[in-house]
């Protein structure tokens, strides 16, 4: 994964699909194997300004790992991980296949509902770390 920053003063971009600037400083843009080289703009998650959605370290940390299809957190040494995301691959790693993927698909299930953004955080974190501990699982058997 990469980030860039781009000094409009030294390097003028505009027109579609990029316009920086169109909807208010900063612009964010993402890249990524579905958006490819014409990206996607950031879609705030709260009523705060994007300076202070983004400034929030753990808002900014859901975005990078959401958009880059991505975990901080890594179940094998739970390195990167908070101390709640710990406790969770806890509960679910001596689970079998059937159960995380159930567990999985009802997470699934739960993500066209209306919910804060810090509930919705919680959901995807949780499935990132159910995916990582399939191949674990399969592993021990």
């Amino acid at each position: 994964m990469s980030f860039g920053d781009v000094n409009l003063s030294e390097e003028r971009i505009s027109g579609p699909p990029h316009n920086p600037g169109s909807g208010g400083w900063p612009t964010v843009r993402y890249f990524n194997k579905e958006t490819g080289p014409e990206g996607g703009s950031y879609e705030k998650k709260t009523d705060k300004s994007m300076c202070e959605e983004l400034g929030d370290e753990g808002m900014m940390t859901n975005y990078v790992e959401e958009k880059g299809n991505a975990s901080l957190c890594s179940v094998e040494t739970t390195e990167g991980c908070s101390e709640k995301q710990s406790t969770y691959i806890g509960k679910f790693k001596g689970k079998s296949v059937e159960e995380i993927d159930a567990q999985i698909r009802r997470l699934e299930g739960m993500e066209g509902q209306l919910m804060k953004p810090e509930l919705k955080a919680w959901l995807v974190q949780r499935k990132k770390i159910l995916k990582q501990l399939i191949p674990v699982s399969k592993d021990e058997l």
